[in-house]
């Protein structure tokens, strides 16, 4: 495909949205020439920040507060909204009538003349893509983010350089549509599956049957980075066509791969083991961080990085934003925001990632996970816990008095009020902790508004 052909189509956007990513891909299809119908079931009035952002554009018509089937089904294109499934009826008429349904990934990947790295995975997939990208950039490369963030993505194209390399993030919901047109990236690194999303998927089947569009369509002369401790993924090994490279956090004798032995983190090319930085070197917290850097250097690798380059890119690093984030010290206290672990086993992962004792912030909305293990961890591993309010909430207290830990919870219905009734919980030496292991709607518009809320009430503490 090439970008002259949507001059002049008629192209539904599913789903403009408030968090950037519609407006991008809006404007994006405008400036190509294509003539828009937006639609969206908020009204206008709930949707006036973006529609600010795009009032400069002329070729647009507007259908707010509801969906229209006609949009749909006698239009030459329609740009599918993540949240809604391929099932969904509005979807279901275009892809009857012919109406090709793309989304943001799959359009970005068929525009793309420029070699993609792509990341998925349950967890790990931000701190991995973003460790992959400081790599490139150490060593030279041009390397642009994708998809990491709240960032739109087809604006993206613009900025690409005959030479760039493209760091690609890919949700389930992205990967899906590339599964759809036969289209996987040139590397692809899967860090791990945990269940997750099952309010939108059936079961854990149908939601790894998107992941794997990571590596379905690879050709032999691709590569595969895969995490050889999960389970689920160590039994997907038979399928995968390109060249395969293993990470685990135990030595693999035999094949390319990425380990931690001896206390550093190893490659291995197949035939030489090269030491690449020792665990003390590096700078960001948690045991599931060494299998993000692992994964790292196995993509860095496959773009025939050398190992010094790595090697310095990752001694520099100092993790990102939501994710282990520290925010301040106060009264011998450290506040933490892991906003990010949006699922029981990311929680899980940030509250294994201290040694202190640990007041945890979590709960919210709920994504029909299973909350045992969660519950368990926070029994074992904690020193108290309050919770935000939600489902999900619910569904952890349920599982902490399966478990015998009959505690009254404490529930709150704000940031601040959390933060405070855990500040009352906390002595010196404390960590205090908010890692949710639920989805953040209700009290927040989403999870990094949620951590923008506990970094504003901790630093308004005296």
């Amino acid at each position: 495909m090439d970008i002259r052909d949507l001059e002049g189509k008629r192209i539904t956007v599913m789903g403009l949205g408030l968090h950037g990513g519609g407006i991008g891909t809006v404007r994006f299809l405008s400036e190509a020439g294509a003539e828009l119908i937006v639609t969206d079931l908020k009204t206008e009035e709930e949707l006036s920040s973006s529609l600010e952002k795009l009032k400069d554009l002329k070729n647009i018509e507007y259908v707010l507060g509801q969906h229209r089937m006609e949009d749909f089904s006698s239009v030459d294109m329609v740009i599918k909204n993540p949240a809604a499934r391929w099932d969904n009826e509005y979807v279901r008429a275009a892809l009857d009538n012919n109406v090709p349904v793309e989304m943001d990934s799959s359009l970005f990947f068929k525009l793309c003349k420029n070699p993609i790295i792509g990341v998925t995975g349950t967890r790990g997939k931000t701190t991995t893509a973003s460790l992959i990208y400081e790599i490139l950039k150490v060593a030279g490369k041009n390397p642009i983010k994708i998809g990491i963030g709240q960032v739109s993505v087809l604006d993206k194209l613009k900025e690409l350089e005959d030479d760039s390399i493209v760091v690609f993030e890919l949700s389930s919901w992205r990967l899906s549509a590339l599964g759809r047109y036969g289209l996987s990236p040139k590397v692809a690194v899967f860090t791990n599956l945990f269940q997750d999303h099952l309010n939108y998927y059936k079961d854990i089947d149908e939601y790894l049957a998107d992941k794997k569009s990571i590596y379905k369509n690879q050709r032999e002369s691709d590569f595969c980075i895969m995490n050889d401790d999960n389970e689920i993924l160590r039994g997907l090994e038979s399928e995968i066509k390109s060249r395969l490279i293993k990470f685990s956090y135990n030595k693999i004798n035999d094949g390319r791969s990425a380990y931690v032995s001896d206390g550093y983190i190893c490659l291995n090319d197949g035939k030489y083991e090269k030491r690449v930085i020792s665990l003390e070197e590096i700078k960001i917290r948690g045991n599931h961080n060494i299998g993000n850097i692992l994964a790292s250097v196995g993509a860095a690798y496959a773009m025939g990085i050398e190992v010094e380059d790595a090697r310095k890119a990752l001694a520099e690093f100092k993790g990102l934003p939501y994710r282990l984030e520290f925010v301040r010290e106060l009264d011998g206290v450290e506040y933490y925001n892991d906003t990010a672990a949006t699922s029981p086993d990311g929680a899980i992962s940030g509250v294994n990632s201290f040694s202190e004792s640990v007041v945890l912030i979590c709960g919210g909305s709920d994504k029909n996970l299973d909350m045992a293990g969660f519950a368990k961890v926070i029994t074992e591993k904690t020193k108290a816990v309050v919770f935000l309010k939600g489902a999900a909430t619910d569904k952890i207290i349920a599982a902490l008095k399966m478990q015998g830990n009959e505690q009254d919870p404490i529930i709150t219905d704000s940031m601040a009020e959390a933060v405070e009734k855990a500040r009352k919980l906390a002595s010196v030496g404390d960590v205090i902790l908010l890692s949710p292991g639920s989805a953040s709607f209700g009290l927040f518009l989403n999870e990094f508004d949620r951590g923008d809320k506990f970094k504003e009430a901790v630093s308004s503490l005296k």
